[in-house]
């Protein structure tokens, strides 16, 4: 199975009647911890997320719910009764970026924003912006692969292991996005789409 990659782009809030459907898709342990996150406006891309992840898996698994999850001890969510399913997700202001394959993998997406030339040498080594984004979904997308969390994300970068692959993904403009897999499977180009 190729590696599927989907991404979705928010230029608007979602309405209630959408929030109510997504949060209806969202396997109640996930909705129940969403629902902790104080500002609503900051569950419009998690709830998308997850909108998207519930239409994959029925396309391609035939699935009528998204399964219940259990979580690695980092914190990482899988499908308790399908391991042979691997799905990781991300998201960041407006947008959201979902991978789904039979193998582990991690996936980041960032938009690029501000951030102090102190910050970005001190982590990236680098005063661009663009780089240091670079950098962060690099080292997070590794990181969310392996499950360790932000934990795992140092400022002096770890070597490649043998059978990585990193590669960066064209998504939308302003964004970077990355994925880290240890698959020789084909990366399919990453779906896009927009809440208008």
């Amino acid at each position: 199975m190729d590696i599927q990659l989907f991404a979705v782009k928010l230029d608007r809030p979602l309405t209630d009647e959408e929030t109510e459907t997504f949060l209806r898709i969202m396997p109640p342990e996930r909705r129940e911890r969403l629902m902790r996150v104080p500002k609503e406006e900051l569950r419009h891309e998690p709830l998308c997320a997850y909108a998207v992840l519930y239409m994959v898996t029925r396309t391609i698994y035939g699935w009528k719910k998204l399964p219940p999850m259990h979580y690695s001890k980092y914190g990482k969510p899988e499908f308790a009764d399908h391991p042979e399913v691997q799905f990781n997700i991300s998201h960041t202001r407006r947008a959201a970026l979902i991978g789904v394959h039979d193998e582990p993998l991690g996936v980041d997406i960032e938009k690029i924003r501000p951030v102090s030339e102190r910050t970005m040498e001190r982590i990236a080594g680098t005063t661009s912006r663009q780089e240091f984004f670079e950098s962060w979904v690099r080292r997070e997308s590794r990181s969310k692969w392996n499950g360790a969390g932000l934990g795992s994300i140092r400022e002096d970068e770890s070597p490649a292991m043998r059978g990585e692959r990193i590669v960066y993904l064209d998504t939308f403009p302003e964004y970077v996005a990355c994925i880290c897999t240890h698959s020789d499977a084909r990366i399919a180009d990453v779906r896009t789409f927009t809440i208008k």
